[in-house]
């Protein structure tokens, strides 16, 4: 926020930039529609937010729940949010057994939500929120005794308040075995750009290969980047994405020389311009402690 104060500022940013501002943040794609947005606003709207729902709602990386959000909450507009608390308080508060993963059901949820909405939105929605956040609790047992919706709720009144939300079971995580190979040469090491596409695309990463490599396959690899004095096992770590989960083994392979010096870059280099991120975290720790 310090960096990009303004809309102008975040439409001009440079993407490696933008990115490295966002590091450790996670879901990469946000930061970039927010750039994307921040472009739209200075084009479309004069370099002013926008202040009602559907013109909010078309800008790149805002669904419902988030143009709800600043409709009502910073322009006072009546329009419902709809998240993962408000649908638990609503069907436990109906004994409704409609599937929360279903988009029939959210839209179900928004249009009577609608129906009742007063005119101060903003703090309706703020308070649903707080109410799933502290009170409605998704994991345990809520608390009833506090509630303030708590002698209209019919799954209080039903004692069967475990029974909600209906929704479909998660799918197991694909798991990948994944080699991070870690170059250092004369105090420094490797990070790449990754792919333009996919996963962490355009984000910065050390050298790696899918599989678990041995250490012969290892040596092989730092091979192509000099002559392989030394390799030393690192950490293992496990990274769990939303979809998958990376099951990851690092080596530091110690050279002798390399083939190409400007590969190469120090730690505070790394840290200062590379938005490296939080599943290559701990190995960049590792290689830190391992050269100072």
């Amino acid at each position: 926020m310090e960096a990009l104060p303004d809309i102008s500022s975040l439409a001009r940013v440079d993407e490696d930039w933008l990115l490295k501002l966002w590091e450790g943040l996670g879901y990469y794609n946000r930061a970039r529609n927010l750039k994307k947005a921040a472009i739209i606003i200075m084009e479309k709207y004069d370099g002013k937010f926008p202040t009602n729902y559907e013109d909010i709602l078309s800008l790149p990386g805002i669904g419902e729940y988030t143009a709800s959000a600043i409709s009502s909450i910073c322009f006072s507009k009546k329009e419902v949010t709809v998240d993962g608390n408000v649908m638990r308080i609503f069907t436990r508060f109906w004994n409704d057994n409609s599937n929360i993963s279903k988009d029939s059901t959210r839209k179900m949820i928004r249009r009577k939500l609608q129906e009742v909405i007063p005119d101060d939105a903003g703090s309706f929605n703020e308070g649903l929120m707080e109410l799933g956040e502290v009170i409605c609790l998704p994991n345990g047992i809520p608390k009833c005794s506090i509630c303030p919706l708590r002698d209209a709720c019919l799954s209080f009144q039903n004692k069967n308040y475990f029974m909600f939300p209906v929704k479909d079971d998660l799918k197991e995580k694909e798991e990948v075995d994944i080699t991070v190979i870690i170059p250092v040469w004369n105090g420094k090491t490797v990070v790449r750009k990754r792919k333009s596409s996919g996963l962490l695309h355009n984000l910065y990463e050390f050298p790696n290969v899918e599989g678990s490599l041995g250490i012969k396959e290892v040596r092989k690899y730092g091979a192509e980047y000099g002559v392989v004095c030394d390799i030393k096992p690192s950490i293992r770590y496990t990274h769990v994405f939303t979809h998958k989960k990376w099951k990851m083994r690092a080596y530091i392979v110690f050279l002798e020389s390399v083939s190409c010096p400007n590969l190469f870059s120090s730690i505070a280099t790394i840290e200062e311009k590379y938005a490296l991120p939080t599943v290559f975290s701990p190995f960049l720790y590792q290689v830190k402690e391992e050269l100072t």
